[in-house]
């Protein structure tokens, strides 16, 4: 098998081949630190959280570099609003999006870089694309110029002449053509702003991506990667500025994940239907959303809605039910000799390992490795029916389990938590009251239990609980 990405540049499925044997450098645009992030910031976050796992499985050391536009008109509008500085609504949001992540069961990248730190290299960066003609200045701004630049929409596939700039691009009689994008803003009165050879002021948007990449991660990157939305304008401007500057390619593989509707309706403000991850987390497990950002392949579009949640909150369920009754069957189970079932198991395992690899390295097609996983859980249901079962037989059902959450994450691994001890009291009332055949008083623990959020199974090796 060999690993296969779709490639925006090309819109083809290309095998992967890295730069450097062994290695990838990967960077994916991370969020403008104004506010929670939604719904439709956590997509990329987790999925490519998958892609950097998956990679690393197979062996690859991976460089993952994702970073944070600390500096912007939305962030100036939220410090005026809010009587703070720039840099607080920042920091304030930085750690809410560390916090919210973290929940999802994402894990850092080795780096996130801040704008605001590198404002040196950013500077440098477009002065080098002024001198070599690619920029020009005007006023104290400085713009790029995108007719210079003859590849200008190959990574949108769009023809120069007809490019319709999104709403950041604004109409602006200074530049030499309408297509013509903002490298540097001059400041405005009280706004925050660095000294440059133009004047006071800040970046545009899209160059620091560049100057960020191009200084972590080098001139040319493995991976790039974002949400579509991200693709025209930021990234073709990215490609532009990259490659006017260096003569090279500035990525080699552009990966870009679809949108999420709501309730079928694209999220947007002035509909008011976006949903943050902040508050979300308040009514739904984060693993439950994580389970269903990856339910459908990265490039398709997802609908968010009271029904697909719930079909992925009982979908997870039925994951985490199984391990927790191969792992309650562990505790009691012998190593039996070796026999045919256990072949047959082994041979089935061995299957379904293939079959989840398989589907990863065909685009990181996390819905199909997800169907495999369940492949895993009939498996292990079936095989948990018999009488008596062989310790390593479990232990190769676990250890394959753990191998698909390693790439997934969807199966938060936590210590047990300790009853109280009025919990415990109850409990052990219980069980005698079983063996007194007062099924009554049985059942009536076990709805006490129930409102304290505990469910009771009772199973031929004995009862076991799980918090709900």
């Amino acid at each position: 098998m060999s690993l296969k990405i779709y490639n925006t540049v090309t819109r083809t499925k290309e095998e992967f081949v890295p730069l450097e044997p062994g290695k990838v450098k990967m960077y994916v645009c991370g969020p403008t630190v104004y506010d929670y992030i939604h719904i439709g910031n956590a997509r990329p976050v987790i999925f490519f959280d998958v892609v950097r796992r998956y990679l690393q499985a197979i062996g690859y050391d991976v460089t993952y570099v994702s970073n944070f536009t600390d500096v912007d008109d939305k962030l100036i509008r939220k410090a005026e609003q809010t009587g703070s500085t720039v840099p607080e609504v920042a920091d304030k949001f930085i750690a809410a999006f560390y916090e919210d992540v973290e929940a999802l069961g994402v894990r850092r990248a080795d780096l996130n870089p801040r704008v605001t730190d590198n404002i040196e290299e950013i500077i440098a960066f477009i002065q080098d694309l002024v001198d070599k003609g690619y920029a020009y200045a005007k006023e104290g701004d400085v713009f790029f110029r995108t007719l210079k630049f003859a590849e200008y929409g190959k990574l949108s596939h769009q023809n120069l002449e007809e490019l319709q700039f999104g709403v950041r691009i604004e109409v602006d009689e200074r530049k030499e053509n309408p297509e013509d994008f903002v490298l540097w803003k001059a400041a405005k009165p009280g706004e925050i702003y660095w000294p440059s050879p133009w004047g006071d002021g800040r970046p545009g948007w899209h160059i620091e991506c560049s100057a960020m990449a191009r200084k972590y991660l080098g001139d040319t990157l493995d991976i790039h990667g974002g949400g579509q939305d991200l693709q025209f304008p930021h990234h073709e401007c990215e490609v532009a500025q990259s490659e006017a500057l260096t003569g090279k390619t500035f990525a080699n593989y552009w990966m870009h994940n679809g949108y999420i509707n709501i309730n079928n309706e694209k999220m947007s403000k002035s509909l008011g239907n976006g949903v943050i991850v902040h508050d979300m987390r308040e009514r739904i497990k984060p693993e439950v959303l994580r389970y269903f950002m990856l339910s459908t392949h990265y490039r398709n579009p997802l609908n968010y809605s009271d029904e697909t949640i719930g079909q992925a909150r009982n979908s997870l369920e039925r994951i985490e039910n199984c391990i927790a009754n191969v792992r309650h069957r562990l505790k009691a189970a012998v190593e039996l000799p070796a026999g045919d079932e256990s072949e047959a198991l082994g041979a089935k395992l061995e299957s379904i390992r293939r079959e989840f690899h398989a589907k990863m390295q065909d685009d990181f097609n996390t819905a199909d490795a997800i169907t495999a996983w369940f492949d895993l859980v009939s498996e292990a249901n079936v095989y948990m029916q018999h009488p008596a079962v062989r310790l390593s037989d479990l232990e190769a059902i676990l250890a394959l389990f753990a191998e698909m959450n390693d790439v997934l994450g969807l199966v938060k691994e936590e210590e047990p938590e300790l009853l109280d001890e009025q919990i415990e009291r109850l409990i052990a009332e219980r069980a005698e009251a079983r063996k007194a055949k007062n099924w009554a008083r049985a059942d009536e623990i076990r709805d006490l239990l129930a409102a304290e959020g505990i469910a009771l199974e009772d199973t031929p090796q004995g009862m076991r609980w799980r918090r709900k």
